[in-house]
C-alpha cells in the first residue's frame, strides 16, 4: 500500500478538487439560471485535471523515483490515479448532487426539454444520480488512462 501511497493522495486530492469546482459551478449559476451554458463551460475542469495529473506524476517521479521515471512508471501511476478517483466517483456524484447542488437534476431534465434537445423521459433517464454515478465512474476510468498516457510522455525523465 505504501507503495501506491502517492497516487492515493492525489485520488483523494482530484476528488476534493472535483467537489471544489461544483460549488464553483453552482456558485456561476451553471446549474440554474444559466444552465444553457453549462455543457460548454463544465470542461474547462479538463485543464484542472490535467495540471492535477501533473503535479501528480511529478511527485511521484521526486518522491518515489528519485528524479526518474520512464513514461510506463508514469502511465501505470496515473492509471492507478484513475482507479482512486473511479472508486471516489460514486461518493462526489452522492456529495454533489445531495448536498451542493441538489436542484441541478430537476433543472437540467426542465432545460433539456425546453430547449428541445430531449423528451422529458429521456431526460429524466439520462439525468439522474444513478446515471451520473455510472457516468462518473466510467469516464474517470477512460479519461484518466488517456491524461495518463499523454501526462507521462511529458513528465518523464531519464
Amino acid at each position: 500500500m505504501k507503495k501506491f501511497s502517492i497516487e492515493i493522495k492525489w485520488g483523494i486530492i482530484f476528488s476534493i478538487v472535483a467537489l471544489l469546482w461544483m460549488f464553483l459551478e453552482k456558485g456561476l449559476g451553471w446549474h440554474d439560471e444559466n444552465i444553457s451554458k453549462h455543457a460548454i463551460y463544465t470542461n474547462l475542469f479538463a485543464i484542472v485535471a490535467i495540471v492535477l495529473y501533473v503535479f501528480a506524476l511529478l511527485d511521484k517521479r521526486k518522491n518515489f523515483y528519485e528524479g526518474k521515471m520512464t513514461w510506463t512508471q508514469g502511465f501505470i501511476s496515473g492509471i492507478i490515479i484513475s482507479v482512486v478517483v473511479a472508486i471516489f466517483s460514486p461518493l462526489a456524484q452522492y456529495i454533489t448532487h445531495e448536498f451542493i447542488t441538489p436542484d441541478y437534476f430537476p433543472n437540467v431534465i426542465d432545460y433539456s426539454v425546453e430547449s428541445g434537445a430531449m423528451t422529458r423521459e429521456a431526460a429524466e433517464g439520462y439525468f439522474n444520480l444513478q446515471s451520473y454515478i455510472l457516468q462518473s465512474f466510467f469516464f474517470s476510468l477512460v479519461v484518466g488512462v488517456v491524461t495518463s498516457a499523454i501526462v507521462a510522455l511529458f513528465v518523464r525523465k531519464k
